[in-house]
């Protein structure tokens, strides 16, 4: 070891820095040859560690000293205070789930009610139609951009629209080709999968953690996710993360029209596709494929959760769409539910923004599918009740997937003899106002309204969190803080926070708070949907944001149609919004009937920018972008003889529409097929446009033949 090892950085000499990053730089590039090419390591991550970050912080502090043959070098990128964001081309949406076998035998039936014509509800038959069942994995997705052969970007799905840049992070894993083999690939491809840890990696990343002191990862996905998320790529290239590519998003040309064929030009490419995905004809065959993958389940050396179902004709998958959160045409079954037994010692009550009181079990510690539990949601009082749950008594718990765990049953022959029934609270345990329970709903609410610290607190951690405002460095902690000093009150003064009231807080320096505040900068910019998430209104989550924002296209423009002194024709407006219904639409206009939410928004636009809607192009060029529908309400009415109505809103949704279902003097278009009713009077009583069956395929630009037109063409892919 040098004799300048122990030297603090800030102390030494220009020429014992210079000697250090000598013996820094042989020394890291000795192990790296060990790991990558020998797979023979001699020293821990956590000491691997250590040797890079006193490299670092040598060059940090004698920048004029970095070597040519240094490690940050190396490794392609320095660590930097974040990644880029990167926005997908084509979003990478998620799957809806089935957890029994009607779940799957009902997403067969609504494939064939989807379609009109014979021909196709002969092949989307229940014992027909070809379906391709993979393995789920439990890991990472990610999305990897490949130009003329060659890997530009690799990052991760993110919020579906908005993703990471973890490209010098995708380039360490060795199944990942950096140049596709072959022939036949498009000039432009973005190949998506699943980022993994296999079982046998997993275990001996623990190892090295535990005995270098530092806290275990819970199971395999985490660390798959932890490792790619690093900062410095020479971490995640020492974890062994691997690759299973199983669909595509954006591509410059289709390749193929099956997705079997797809996966196999994907192998051909130099890509790992799961070698248990299989081709099935029917539900039968599908659900006997579930049934052998969980049978096998703890013999693969990789972790999964269930098994995937994909309509296997890309024309088909085409034609299915959308709908607001996952594709038509895949479908998730989940393996059950793990269970164990644990004892509750406490029962405590849980403040939400909305001033929901959720009661949650706190458990004595027990491993579930691999992960160690600690706590688990009682859902509300009523259940609470209904299965007679109290403090100190041993449960059944289950945990699924990533779903919270939750209760099961009581072991009543192990209940104390001096249990008591548990007592729900009337009032709120954070400011004490009356916690009051309406007509008709399971849930308790404080009534304290923003002078409940919990409502309060727990709005501005939404606010910022990743779905939302995504201000990195501003956690749960640091907003509880912040507003019990009374640096924060309401979200516009997140952005008027200086970094002098910050540095010097505990935990904050000068560097560090100055971070926050660029951080915050970063922000002033944002998309409407993820304006109006942040918002935190009532049943409004990410994919009813996207509704509105799709919708009424500019903030502006959604604020005159909520602040109309009418409240009934601001209802009326979002019962235009194909996808909200009467509950959700008057939680909305009553977020808009109260006075200090006009003033928070009032006073939130002096400190942002929101961003028009901008519709992503689903269809690749040519698609929505190019459409005349683009930006347009639309409004179906009668039959239609080429397609079921499920089917013309679809496409019409993918074209970048807006399919409403009542007709005003806003509708652009409305498609009259056979036995139109009221909506088509209307429609001509307020000089509406409307067009035929044949008009409305032409524009929707599928000519006479909806079957054909895009038999070809890649779908937009699931994540």
């Amino acid at each position: 070891m040098s004799t300048y090892a122990e030297i603090a950085v800030e102390d030494l000499t220009e020429t014992e820095a210079a000697a250090e990053l000598a013996r820094l730089a042989t020394e890291i590039a000795h192990h790296d040859q060990l790991y990558y090419a020998k797979d023979a390591p001699e020293i821990s991550d956590a000491q691997y560690d250590e040797l890079r970050k006193r490299n670092n912080a040598i060059e940090a502090h004698f920048s004029e000293l970095i070597r040519d043959d240094s490690p940050s070098r190396r490794v392609g990128v320095a660590p930097s205070s974040g990644f880029a964001k990167v926005t997908h081309a084509v979003p990478m949406l998620s799957l809806e789930n089935a957890f029994d076998e009607q779940d799957v035998r009902d997403f067969f039936a609504g494939i064939r009610n989807f379609f009109r014509r014979p021909e196709d509800v002969a092949r989307v038959a229940a014992d027909a139609i070809e379906v391709m069942a993979e393995p789920k994995i439990d890991g990472l997705s990610a999305a990897l951009r490949y130009e003329h052969g060659r890997l530009v970007l690799g990052a991760t799905r993110g919020d579906g629209v908005t993703g990471e840049d973890v490209t010098a992070n995708i380039r360490t894993l060795r199944n990942v080709p950096k140049t596709l083999a072959g022939k036949g690939w498009p000039d432009v491809i973005e190949v998506r999968g699943e980022i993994y840890m296999e079982r046998e990696g997993f275990f001996a990343v623990n190892a090295e953690r535990e005995a270098a002191g530092e806290p275990v990862f819970a199971n395999p996905r985490n660390v798959a996710a932890g490792s790619l998320r690093q900062l410095d790529p020479a971490i995640t290239a020492r974890r062994p993360l691997k690759f299973f590519a199983y669909h595509w998003g954006e591509t410059s040309a289709p390749f193929a029209r099956t997705h079997g064929e797809a996966l196999e030009h994907l192998s051909g490419w130099g890509f790992t596709v799961n070698p248990r995905s299989r081709l099935c004809h029917g539900v039968d065959e599908v659900l006997a494929a579930y049934r052998e993958i969980g049978a096998d389940r703890a013999d693969l050396p990789y972790d999964i959760d269930g098994v995937v179902y994909k309509v296997n004709d890309i024309g088909l998958q085409r034609r299915l769409g959308f709908v607001s959160r996952a594709p038509r045409w895949a479908l998730a079954h989940k393996f059950p539910a793990q269970q164990a037994q644990t004892v509750i010692e406490k029962i405590d009550i849980q403040v939400g923004r909305m001033g929901t009181l959720t009661p949650v079990a706190f458990l004595a510690p027990i491993t579930v599918g691999g992960v160690v539990v600690q706590r688990a949601t009682l859902h509300n009082e009523d259940e609470i009740a209904r299965k007679d749950i109290r403090e100190g008594d041993t449960v059944v718990i289950q945990r699924a997937g990533d779903v919270i765990p939750q209760v099961v049953s009581v072991v009543l022959d192990k209940r104390p003899s001096n249990s008591v029934p548990y007592q729900f609270p009337e009032e709120c345990p954070v400011c004490h106002s009356l916690a009051v329970r309406e007509p008709g709903m399971a849930a308790r609410r404080c009534t304290g309204g923003l002078i409940c610290a919990a409502q309060a607190v727990e709005r501005l951690k939404h606010f910022v969190s990743r779905d939302c405002f995504d201000i990195e460095g501003m956690g749960a902690k640091h907003i509880a803080a912040f507003w019990e000093d009374g640096l924060i009150q309401r979200p516009g003064d997140i952005f008027r926070l200086k970094a002098e009231q910050i540095a010097g807080r505990e935990g904050w320096g000068e560097l560090s708070a100055a971070n926050l505040i660029r951080a915050i900068v970063q922000r002033r910019r944002i998309s409407l949907d993820r304006f109006v998430n942040a918002l935190g209104i009532p049943q409004v989550g990410q994919a009813t944001a996207r509704l509105l924002a799709r919708h009424y296209r500019s903030l502006d423009h959604w604020r005159r149609e909520m602040e109309q002194p009418d409240n009934e024709a601001a209802h009326a407006s979002l019962l235009d919004v194909h996808g909200i219904g009467d509950d959700m639409a008057a939680d909305i206009v009553g977020f808009f009937a109260e006075a200090h939410n006009r003033e928070l928004l009032d006073d939130l636009v002096h400190e942002v920018e929101v961003l028009d809607y901008e519709s992503p192009n689903r269809l690749g060029p040519g698609g929505a972008a190019a459409s005349p529908l683009a930006g347009k309400t639309i409004v179906f009415t009668g039959g239609l003889e080429t397609m079921s109505r499920s089917e013309a809103k679809a496409r019409a949704e993918a074209l970048g529409a807006n399919v409403a279902s009542s007709v005003s003097a806003k509708t652009n278009f409305v498609v009259v097929g056979a036995d139109a009713g009221s909506k088509a009077t209307k429609a001509a009583s307020l000089g509406v446009t409307m067009l035929d069956e044949g008009q409305w395929l032409r524009l929707a630009g599928l000519g006479e033949d909806a079957a054909e037109s895009t038999a070809s063409g890649a779908p937009p892919g699931a994540g």
